[in-house]
């Protein structure tokens, strides 16, 4: 269930996300249903990656019966630390949930080291 913030004169819902880190990268993955990539923002200012997103609201010429989908734009924010690669940053949109890929810099991998026999 997403969270719903009270904004200044909007609706903000903080989207679920899951995030995991395989292979160099840190994944994140955030539902936000009815939002097109035209009206989507993802940017990182200082040390937060920053994602906001509109959807098209629902307009009924009549009645509704059940009403559980809420016209609101979606936001939520991380806060990055120094081991990620901001120039190597990946979003892809896909069937409402947005994908982003994000690389760990070189020097925060982890690096195996040879044992070596004498």
């Amino acid at each position: 269930m997403a969270k719903e913030l009270e904004g200044k004169n909007r609706r903000v819902i903080s989207p679920v996300a899951d995030i995991c880190e395989a292979g160099g990268k840190v994944i994140l993955r955030l539902e936000m249903p009815g939002v097109s990539k035209e009206n989507l923002d993802v940017k990182i200012e200082n040390d937060e990656l920053i994602i906001e997103g509109k959807r098209d609201p629902f307009d009924s010429k009549g009645r509704f019966i059940i009403r559980e989908r809420r016209n609101a734009d979606f936001a939520r924010r991380y806060t990055l630390d120094d081991t990620i690669d901001r120039d190597k940053v990946e979003a892809v949109m896909k069937n409402g949930v947005l994908h982003l890929t994000l690389h760990l810099k070189e020097a925060s991998k982890p690096k195996k080291i040879e044992v070596k026999t004498k």
